[in-house]
């Protein structure tokens, strides 16, 4: 038979902690049940709107919201993507709404996953608590693809138009 090792003399004996909601300011079901209330106690709506401070609307600038949407993003030097995604400043609207454009889905997801973070921190660094965050993905139209070095120099020619004099007074040619 395994005989059971002996606790160190020095080991203290371990107290059993029994936790009652009653002295944590948590409403008991059983009291409920029976009709017993706390009077003293705030509802859900009031703490959420201690909380959240649901009736600030203070007014803010483009500057500012500038200034701490960099302060934020700042943060997120070990998430190049994620970085190179809130690079964007997202364009103020009515009703406090700041509207975000991004490339693709990626974005957006990378997006989603801060935006409550991004959200709730604005709200209380601008003292608005109105401010929405919303993403509009935006297609880029991308030109043609240059390929070969004729259509590269071509490319470069309705840049600045030099180029093709030089071409033609030096009798150039890419071979293409």
């Amino acid at each position: 038979m395994p005989t059971r090792p002996e606790a160190p003399q020095n080991a203290k004996p371990r107290k059993i902690v029994k936790r009652s909601s009653r002295n944590m300011g948590i409403p008991s079901i059983k009291d409920a049940l029976q009709g017993k209330f706390a009077e003293d106690q705030i509802s859900a709506k009031e703490q959420h709107q201690i909380y959240n401070q649901a009736d600030e609307k203070e007014n803010f600038t483009t500057e500012d919201l500038l200034k701490k949407w960099e302060e934020f993003t700042s943060r997120f030097e070990d998430r190049p993507n994620l970085k190179s995604t809130l690079s964007r400043i997202p364009e103020m609207q009515e009703d406090y709404k700041l509207l975000l454009n991004i490339e693709n889905t990626i974005q957006e997801n990378l997006i989603n996953s801060i935006k409550p973070e991004l959200v709730s921190w604005l709200r209380t660094e601008l003292k608005n608590s109105k401010i929405q965050l919303i993403t509009q993905i935006t297609e880029n139209v991308k030109g043609r693809i240059i390929y070969t070095d004729s259509e590269k120099f071509e490319e470069m020619a309705k840049k600045n138009p030099n180029l093709a004099i030089l071409k033609q007074k030096f009798n150039l040619d890419f071979g293409g």
